[in-house]
């Protein structure tokens, strides 16, 4: 009779959350169990069994921050009754993204999306592609067009930089200014 594996336990979710709350003030590229595991009341050896390796925790992690992303996309769907258009969802995307409280988030999401480029084959497979999906797959909601698969890439790789700038240099207005210029044309 084969088994199924069942959902992760109480205890499982329960370092994970406090494991994502410390990877988004520590980051993952140097992420070491041992301290990490002091941090959040664990040991190694726990997060091992219940993660079965450094990788599946980071895997559990970037699925944990992906969930935040999805959902985001998803109220930002459900808030329009008619899809409000390309530069609307944009403003609101970078609002969400731009906010002082999302910037350990963002962060997070940046280092993740550059390892899953240059570590393609680990933990980090995929994540930066399903990001891209998922992105576009929302502006496309909005701007349905077929023809406007550019200006959505386009608007995604604004988005992008701009986020990349802000979190580099703190210049929210500025980079904020540069959106809306991008956005005007």
């Amino acid at each position: 009779m084969p088994t199924t594996k069942e959902g992760p336990s109480a205890r499982q979710q329960e370092l994970l959350e406090r494991a994502y709350a410390y990877s988004l003030t520590h980051g993952l590229a140097d992420l070491s169990l041992r301290p990490l595991a002091t941090a959040i009341g664990s040991s190694p050896r726990v997060l091992l069994f219940l993660f079965d390796s450094k990788d599946g925790l980071i895997r559990a992690l970037l699925a944990r921050a992906r969930a935040d992303e999805l959902e985001l996309l998803r109220r930002i769907q459900e808030q329009h009754d008619v899809p409000p258009g390309l530069e609307v969802v944009a403003r609101e995307l970078w609002t969400w993204m731009s906010a002082p409280e999302r910037r350990p988030l963002m962060t997070f999401w940046v280092e993740a999306y550059g390892r899953s480029l240059v570590a393609p084959e680990g933990p980090w497979a995929d994540f930066a592609r399903s990001t891209v999906d998922d992105w576009l797959e929302l502006l496309e909601a909005t701007q349905p067009d077929p023809d406007a698969v550019a200006r959505r890439t386009g608007v995604l790789a604004m988005l992008r930089g701009a986020l990349i700038d802000l979190l580099a240099t703190g210049d929210l207005e500025r980079t904020t200014a540069a959106l809306e210029d991008y956005l005007a044309d």
